[in-house]
């Protein structure tokens, strides 16, 4: 970016008394907090209806757990409103990964078969794919999609691996890593063609930052979602959508007495789990809702991403000492950016995690560094409590530093 481009910043958000949109959460004011789309943040008013909800469960503990079913029911039917489903087809799980391995327990053996992954999949329910595919004596195959394949090119990519001995396809719908989409929508058409093929869709970051992720995806196979990110719920709030033959063979990881219920209900009942978080969900969601209106958030969100990318990536030395480009992703999402790194730093899934770490620690910021392809980028997932200053702080004051970082990591390395 030359010193004679202006980047504009959007306004930032308030609350309805004026005060800012982050007087809302509980956020530590001394950590810069860049990172929404790991772990979400919970506004006040959904943790003080937890909260109020614990004290209830600790109250009269058996009332509670003899009521309890009956509560989750009416929080699915609210939530399957918030994604546009129907809550018939909507079960609640602890999240996108045990929704993951929901699926896969359900799966009929397919000895010798093979599982498509991509490359871009999240490393806890790829890991899951492997274990299963080991149960079957099979193998997963990654297709390869480069970072910056248009919705075409990652279409041809995925389905040059799937033939006749793939009985399961699992891909993402926004990736984590990468920040991307995939044309889900595309491949589960082209795979409800095939016969015997199932499609496991991992939305993990899809409620909340896609008004309808199941919109347009017909093939009646299972995806979850986590209402805790761009949602944000309690922690512990997933969805798990069904609406294909596969819903009947879908039981929860734990047997308990709603086991002998139909699909979705004998999900509503799991031991002794806390329930709390998933009954206080759909405050959040009614919360963003009324206070600014979830199309208007999602705006503001993808302008604060695109705002933050082009400061921090004009803050960072690029290999010829100008600014850093912008990432091709192929297929962007809202509310979220790449942005490269310095050579050297988050080479490796380990490496980035420990970059982050140590950002934490030394930097006090919270923010995502991820890995592909040998690559080290800075993911950058805002919401609304963010502000154009939290991006200008990042590139004023921890730029500097990383890029001494990547200064030692090359030294170190030659």
């Amino acid at each position: 970016m030359s010193e004679t481009q202006v980047v504009t910043a959007p306004r930032p958000l308030t609350l309805d008394d004026g005060r800012p949109a982050a007087a809302a959460w509980s956020l530590d004011p001394g950590m810069l907090h860049l990172n929404h789309g790991s772990f979400g943040a919970v506004p006040l008013v959904a943790q003080r209806r937890q909260n109020e909800l614990r004290a209830e469960m600790e109250g009269a503990p058996v009332v509670w757990f003899r009521d309890l079913t009956e509560r989750i029911a009416a929080t699915r039917t609210e939530i399957a409103e918030h994604l546009r489903v129907d809550a018939a087809d909507l079960a609640l799980v602890p999240n996108a990964s045990a929704g993951a391995s929901v699926v896969y327990a359900a799966l009929a053996a397919h000895p010798g078969k093979d599982i498509v992954v991509t490359d871009h999949g999240y490393g806890a329910v790829t890991m899951g794919a492997e274990r299963l595919a080991r149960r079957w004596g099979g193998r997963v195959r990654t297709a390869r999609v480069p970072l910056a394949a248009d919705a075409d090119q990652a279409y041809r990519a995925v389905m040059s691996e799937v033939d006749d001995r793939c009985a399961l396809v699992v891909l993402d719908q926004i990736t984590s890593a990468t920040a991307r989409r995939l044309p889900v929508e595309r491949i589960a058409a082209e795979l409800a063609r095939h016969d015997g093929i199932t499609l496991l869709v991992d939305g993990a970051h899809a409620p909340g930052l896609l008004p309808a992720p199941l919109e347009g995806l017909e093939c009646g196979d299972a995806w979850v979602g986590n209402l805790h990110k761009w949602g944000c719920a309690p922690r512990g709030t997933a969805a798990l959508v069904a609406r294909g033959p596969l819903r009947e063979h879908l039981h929860p990881l734990i047997d308990s007495w709603s086991a002998a219920e139909p699909f979705p209900n004998r999900f509503d009942q799991q031991g002794t789990l806390d329930a709390t978080g998933p009954l206080a969900a759909p405050v959040a969601l009614e919360f963003v809702g009324r206070t600014w209106g979830w199309e208007s958030a999602r705006s503001y969100m993808d302008e604060l991403a695109d705002y933050g990318a082009r400061v921090i990536g004009a803050a960072f030395a690029g290999p010829a000492g100008g600014a850093v480009e912008s990432v091709d992703v192929g297929m962007p999402v809202p509310g979220m950016r790449l942005v490269r790194i310095p050579e050297g730093l988050g080479t490796t899934r380990l490496a980035a995690d420990a970059l982050r770490d140590r950002a934490t620690v030394e930097l006090g910021v919270e923010c995502a560094f991820t890995s592909f392809g040998g690559v080290g980028y800075l993911r950058l997932s805002a919401h609304v409590y963010n502000t154009p200053d939290d991006y200008d702080r990042f590139a004023r004051t921890c730029v500097p530093v990383l890029e001494d970082w990547g200064r030692e990591a090359r030294r170190a390395r030659a």
